[in-house]
C-alpha cells in the first residue's frame, strides 16, 4: 500500500434507490463473492452522487451494484485490468516524470504522425511503440497521434468502440504505460495527441445506462441513441466528458486531443459542449503554462468548428479536412465511387488547396443535397489537418489497401509533396513514409458471437453502399490473421523503393523548417495548368478517367515556393507563373531540370522549387 491516500469511491446514479460498493477477492477478476458495502448519498448541491466514507488503497479492485443488481465497473474507471466487464482498479496517477523542461508545443502546423498502438509493432503495446520513437525523430515529425486507447472489448481492435474513456486499454499496457510513452516522446521533442471518442460507446461492456441517463433518444447518431448533452440530467454527462479531457492533460501530460466525429455530439444547449470544452481546456492550459490543442473530426464543412467561442464558434484549434484528402486521392487514383464522386479534377484540387471545403454550400452528389459553408478570408491554414492517407481512408476500404498498392512511386511522391509542402497541418499515417506494403484492415475481437456476426454483416453492407463491392470477400474482422496482416513490416523500410520513398519524405519534412513552407497563409496558394495559366487543364484531366495512373501536369505555388507535378506518362515542360528563375529544392526524379522559368519534368515526377 502506498503512503499517499487512495481515492474515496463516488459514483453518479441519480435514479438509484441504493448503490453498493463491491470489493472482489484480490486478483479474482470477477465480481463473484465480492464484499458489499452500502454507499450513501453525498453532495446536496448536485443530487444523485453516492459515496463511501473511507479511502481505498491504491491498486484495489472494485465496482458498483445499483439497486442490488450485478457488479459493474466504475463509469469513471481509471483502469480495467480484467477487461471491460470485470472489476475496475484504483490508479495512483503520480509518476516520476522527466519532462519538467517540456514547454509544450502547439501542434498546429507541425507534421503529425498517426499510429495505432496495436499494429504499430508486432507486440502491439505502448512500451514497444517507445522503441520506434527514434524513427519518428529521424523522419522529422513534430507530433505523434495515438488512435484511441480507451478500454474496449477483446484484445485487438481499432479502439473506436471503447466503453471506458477514462481507462487505458490493458493489453496496450494500461495507464502507467501511457505515462511512460508520453514522457519518452517529450524527451525526444515530440508532442503527443490522443484520439478520444465522446460521441458514442461501443456495444460490448457499455453499462452506463444502468447508472444514469448518459444517453437520450431525443437525438440519434449512426451508433444509435445520442449522448445526453441537452436533456434532463445532462449537466453530469457533460462534466463526465469535460473532466475526462482535463485528466488527459493534467495526469498524462498530453499536448492535444483529437475528438472523433464531433458532428455526432448533438447538442441544442445554449452553449455547445465543444465550446464549453474549449473554455475548460483554455483554462487548464493557462494553469499548466503550456499550449493545449483540441482537434475535431467533423464532416459538416462548417468554419464555426474552428471559430473562437467569443465569435460564436465552437472554439476548436483545428479540424480534419477530408475534402483535401478526397480531392488529392481522386485525382491520383482516378477513383470516383462513393464519396469521391464530386472529386478528381485539378479544378477541384485547386478549390481544396485554397478554400479547404470543396463542398462549401454546393451540391454534394453523395449526400444528395447542398453541403457545407464557405471559409472566411484570412482563416489560418494550420487550423486544418490534411493527409494523403489516414486510418479512416485506408481502414474503411473493403480490403484496407493503402495507396501504395495502386500508385507508382511518382504518384506516392506527388501525394507526399502536395501534403507536406502545403499551408495546412500535414498528417502522415504510420508506414506511409516508406510506402508500406502491409494493408491496414478492420479487425475486432468480440467474445459475443452475435456481435461478431453483426459486425461482419455491417461492414459488408457499408462497403456495398460506398460502391466498393468487387466480388472479393472482405477480410473477416474476427479472424486473428486480419490483425496480423495489418502489422507494419519495419524491415521493408530499408529496401529498394521503400527506402527511396522514405528518403523523399525525410527531405520534404525537413523543408517545412522553412518559414515560407510552414506558413499557413491560404491566400498565397495558386494552382496553374501546363502553360502557367490559372486554368482547369480540362483536356489533361480527361486522361484521369480514362487511365487512373495517367493524368495532368500542374504547378501549385505559394509565392516563394512551388510544387510542380507531371502525372502523365510522357515528359512535360511547365512554364512557371512566378517571375524569375527558381532553384530546385527537391526532385523525385533526378532527371528533372530547371531552365529559366521552365521546369522539365520526366514522366510521373514531382519537384519542389524555390524563389528565395
Amino acid at each position: 500500500m502506498l503512503s499517499v491516500p487512495g481515492p474515496r469511491p463516488v459514483v453518479w446514479a441519480p435514479a438509484a434507490r441504493s448503490v453498493d460498493l463491491l470489493l472482489p477477492e484480490p486478483g479474482s477478476g470477477t465480481f463473484d463473492g465480492a464484499r458489499r458495502l452500502p454507499l450513501r448519498l453525498v453532495g446536496a448541491h448536485v443530487p444523485g452522487w453516492w459515496g463511501y466514507d473511507h479511502e481505498l488503497p491504491w491498486e484495489t479492485d472494485y465496482g458498483y451494484s445499483v439497486d442490488g443488481g450485478p457488479g459493474r465497473p466504475d463509469p469513471r474507471s481509471p483502469w480495467q485490468p480484467y477487461g471491460v466487464h470485470g472489476p475496475s482498479r484504483t490508479f495512483d496517477a503520480s509518476f516520476a516524470w522527466t519532462d519538467g523542461a517540456w514547454a509544450g508545443k502547439d501542434v498546429r502546423g507541425e507534421v503529425v504522425y498517426e499510429l495505432h498502438v496495436g499494429t504499430f509493432t508486432p507486440q502491439g503495446t505502448l512500451d514497444a511503440a517507445i522503441d520506434r520513437l527514434d524513427h519518428l525523430v529521424g523522419l522529422g515529425v513534430g507530433a505523434v497521434e495515438l488512435m484511441p486507447v480507451a478500454a474496449f472489448g477483446g484484445r485487438w481492435g481499432w479502439g473506436y468502440d471503447g466503453v471506458h474513456p477514462y481507462a487505458v486499454h490493458a493489453p496496450y499496457g494500461g495507464p502507467r504505460a501511457l505515462q511512460r510513452f508520453v514522457d519518452a516522446a517529450h524527451a525526444r521533442g515530440l508532442a503527443v495527441v490522443l484520439d478520444v471518442v465522446y460521441n458514442h460507446l461501443g456495444p460490448s461492456g457499455n453499462y452506463l445506462p444502468e447508472f444514469g441517463p448518459y444517453f437520450t433518444d431525443a437525438h440519434t447518431t449512426p451508433w444509435g441513441s445520442a449522448m445526453n448533452l441537452d436533456r434532463s440530467s445532462s449537466r453530469e454527462v457533460r462534466e463526465w466528458i469535460l473532466d475526462n479531457a482535463e485528466r488527459w492533460f493534467v495526469e498524462f501530460h498530453l499536448d492535444a486531443l483529437r475528438l472523433d466525429a464531433v458532428h455526432a455530439l448533438v447538442d441544442d444547449s445554449p452553449t455547445h459542449v465543444l465550446a464549453e470544452l474549449s473554455r475548460r481546456v483554455e483554462r487548464v492550459g493557462q494553469e499548466l503554462g503550456r499550449p493545449l490543442t483540441l482537434i475535431a473530426e467533423s464532416d459538416e464543412n462548417d468554419p464555426a468548428t474552428v471559430t473562437g467561442v467569443e465569435q460564436g464558434g465552437r472554439g476548436m484549434g483545428a479540424q480534419w479536412a477530408d475534402d483535401v484528402h478526397h480531392a488529392l486521392h481522386a485525382l491520383l487514383t482516378g477513383e470516383r465511387q462513393g464519396y469521391y464522386v464530386d472529386f478528381g479534377s485539378v479544378a477541384v484540387l485547386r478549390k481544396a488547396l485554397t478554400g479547404v471545403f470543396v463542398h462549401d454550400g454546393t451540391y454534394s452528389t453523395f449526400r444528395g443535397r447542398p453541403w457545407g459553408h464557405r471559409l472566411p478570408p484570412g482563416t489560418d491554414g494550420h487550423a486544418f489537418v490534411v493527409s494523403a492517407q489516414n486510418h479512416d481512408q485506408v481502414g474503411n476500404r473493403a480490403h484496407g489497401d493503402r495507396t501504395s498498392s495502386t500508385l507508382d512511386g511518382g504518384g506516392l511522391a506527388t501525394a507526399a509533396a502536395l501534403v507536406l509542402v502545403s499551408p495546412f497541418t500535414p498528417m502522415l499515417f504510420m508506414g506511409e513514409e516508406w510506402g508500406a506494403s502491409t494493408p491496414w484492415q478492420f479487425f475486432t475481437d468480440h467474445a459475443e458471437p452475435e456481435l461478431a456476426e453483426a459486425v461482419r454483416a455491417g461492414r459488408a453492407a457499408e462497403f456495398a453502399g460506398h460502391g466498393w463491392g468487387d466480388g472479393v470477400p472482405v477480410p473477416d474482422p474476427q479472424d486473428p490473421a486480419t490483425r496480423a496482416a495489418s502489422v507494419l513490416d519495419w524491415d521493408e523500410r530499408h529496401r529498394g523503393e521503400h527506402a527511396r520513398l522514405l528518403a523523399w519524405y525525410r527531405d520534404l519534412v525537413a523543408l517545412r523548417a522553412r518559414p515560407d513552407v510552414r506558413s499557413g497563409d491560404l491566400s498565397a496558394v495558386r494552382v496553374h495548368g501546363p502553360e502557367g495559366a490559372d486554368d482547369d487543364a480540362s483536356a489533361e484531366e480527361a486522361r484521369v478517367a480514362a487511365a487512373p495512373h495517367d493524368g495532368p501536369a500542374f504547378v501549385v505555388d505559394r509565392r516563394t515556393v512551388a510544387v510542380a507535378v507531371n502525372l502523365g506518362r510522357e515528359p512535360r515542360q511547365l512554364r512557371l507563373a512566378l517571375g524569375g528563375a527558381p532553384r530546385l529544392l527537391a526532385a523525385w526524379d533526378p532527371a528533372t531540370r530547371v531552365r529559366g522559368r521552365v521546369v522539365e519534368l520526366p514522366a510521373r515526377a514531382v519537384a519542389v522549387l524555390s524563389w528565395v
